[in-house]
């Protein structure tokens, strides 16, 4: 069984996008990425290693059924997480935002994750600088960086390679020791 799950909410299919390329880069390494709409507690908790994406829809808002989507997502399934243990598990997080369209909840949805994975005792690995974006305010921020990697498809694509390889350079000793 590979080591990293890649799990992903999305409304347009822009994340799940990069959770194939994500996939994709990492080989043997990484499972197939799976819709953590149609994902169950217990294969999420197989693995020891996560990278778990989501777009912030809104007003800063995780996507799921309130949203508008017809099937669950991450709304739904992060209240699970409060029940489980993930100490000794590691994850990683990406999220897609509008910077310009949603300034002031730019990549909520990584602050948002984060705070549900260590509240259930993972260690998060993969922050990520906050220069180069033009903003207001993000849930993921924290000083200069962001608590994951932050990618914007509608404003940003260009740069989305780049950011990509040296993040998945920086976080793939640490989710693969």
């Amino acid at each position: 069984m590979p080591r990293i799950g890649i799990f992903f909410g999305t409304d347009t299919g822009r994340t799940r996008l990069i959770a194939k390329q994500i996939a994709k880069k990492l080989g043997d390494d990484a499972a197939a990425p799976v819709n953590i709409g149609r994902a169950t507690l217990a294969e999420f908790l197989a693995y020891d290693a996560f990278i778990l994406g989501s777009p912030t829809l809104g007003d800063g808002e995780l996507p799921g059924l309130s949203t508008g989507l017809s099937q669950p997502s991450w709304e739904e399934f992060l209240p699970l997480l409060a029940e489980a243990d993930l100490s000794g598990k590691v994850a990683a997080i990406y999220g897609l935002g509008d910077q310009k369209k949603y300034p002031d909840e730019f990549v909520d949805a990584i602050g948002l994750i984060h705070d549900a994975l260590v509240a259930a005792g993972a260690r998060v690995v993969g922050r990520w600088p906050a220069a180069g974006y033009e903003f207001a305010g993000s849930l993921a921020l924290d000083g200069d960086d962001f608590l994951g990697l932050a990618l914007d498809q509608i404003n940003q694509p260009v740069f989305t390679e780049q950011r990509l390889e040296s993040w998945l350079a920086q976080i793939r000793p640490e989710l693969m020791p």
